[in-house]
């Protein structure tokens, strides 16, 4: 996927793939010594092939300081950051956004967290991740009560890939971490996306039904 290239893809397969691996029981010696390859072979390959992955370097420096080129690199960080300061505590109002009107670039796809932190607020945005939080904690008591590690593990990589997906996205938007291209999950506009993560929450329901009722 780093020859595709599709840097962001790559990092979410290899989080979910390293929860999983986690949560299966793999041997912390063997989890960090291989963490330790895979981060150490990455920064080696970046750092030797820069030009491997050019639109992820300038990612990177657009990151450390986005005012650098605010018209053209810089320009949808510079926007979003506006948009979730104007915001407040309160927000605009549901639909009163103004950086959605041709200053933060697609505000529907990645950066529609920033819209909702300005129509919203503070408090909306707390709620959304709040939700998120809560789809976490009951994802996990639902693979607690799988009847078979199967579907443990089932569920696990579906919440693993939402929870990591929302995380990065949020991080991306507030410039905590450099642009990734995640979108959010149930919030960006995307038919396909949607439909596919409307079936993993049915597979979520589906294993949950055949689960060990709760202790009593």
């Amino acid at each position: 996927m780093l020859l595709e290239p599709h840097l962001s893809g790559t990092i979410l397969i290899v989080a979910i793939g390293a929860i999983m691996m986690f949560v299966g029981g793999t041997s912390l010696r063997w989890f960090a010594l291989g963490g330790g390859v895979f981060a150490g072979g990455l920064a080696a390959a970046l750092l030797a092939f820069p030009d491997l992955v050019p639109y992820a370097m300038d990612r990177i420096e657009m990151w450390k300081n986005p005012y650098l080129d605010m018209q053209d690199k810089g320009h949808q960080t510079v926007q979003s950051m506006l948009a979730i300061g104007s915001g407040g505590v309160f927000g605009l109002g549901l639909g009163n956004s103004r950086q959605k009107h041709l200053y933060v670039p697609e505000p529907q796809n990645d950066f529609i967290f920033s819209i909702i932190c300005e129509e919203l607020g503070f408090i909306g945005a707390m709620v959304v991740i709040l939700l998120f939080v809560a789809l976490l904690i009951r994802g996990s008591v639902l693979a607690l009560r799988a009847k078979d590690k199967f579907g443990t593990m089932l569920v696990v990589g579906i919440i693993a890939q939402v929870t990591v997906q929302a995380v990065l996205n949020i991080a991306v938007v507030t410039n905590t971490i450099p642009n990734t291209g995640i979108s959010l999950p149930f919030f960006s506009y995307g038919g396909t996306s949607l439909m596919m993560l409307l079936g993993e929450m049915g597979i979520v329901l589906s294993v949950s039904r055949q689960g060990l009722p709760p202790a009593t």
